[in-house]
Formats: structure tokens, sequence, C-alpha cells
């Protein structure tokens, strides 16, 4: 066995461009500082953590930064830019 360490740059992951999640992904890239937010509804936790780990993985390889804020009592998230300083 050859094991060898490699930059996580080079480590591409292709799922998510074909899962469930690709009108999020899509959405993500209309979304400007300032701007309307994206509300998403969700119906699990796990559902969730893979949102959030979509737009992680979004902002690290698009250079930005979209955050999230949760509203809990009605299973929703939502995904916004804030204004730049």
């Amino acid at each position: 066995m050859k094991i060898k360490f490699v930059s996580r740059n080079d480590v591409k992951v292709t799922k998510k461009s074909t899962s469930k999640f690709r009108p999020l992904i899509e959405a993500l890239n209309q979304l400007v500082p300032g701007g309307e937010a994206l509300e998403v509804a969700y119906t699990s936790d796990k559902e969730l953590n893979s949102m959030r780990n979509i737009v992680y993985t979004y902002n690290r390889e698009n250079n930005a930064k979209i955050k999230s804020g949760k509203d809990a009592v009605n299973s929703k998230i939502y995904f916004y830019k804030d204004k730049k300083k």
C-alpha cells in the first residue's frame, strides 16, 4: 500500500454537482453583498449539516464569505452575504 499526502486543493469532490443540493449551489452564485438572503427549508439536522457543508466548500473554492442564520422553530436556514466594509 502506497500512502501519500496531497494538498487539500488537489482534492475535488464532484458528487455535490449532481446532488439534490444543486439548486442551492446555483442560487449561491446569485447572492450579492447586502442583497436578499436565500431561505431554505430543511427536514432534518442531517440535511441542515449537508447544506452547511456545501456552503463551507463553496466559500473555500470561490474565496467567498457566505454566512448563515438558522430559524429552528420553522426549520429554515438563511444564507446571505454581508456588505463589504
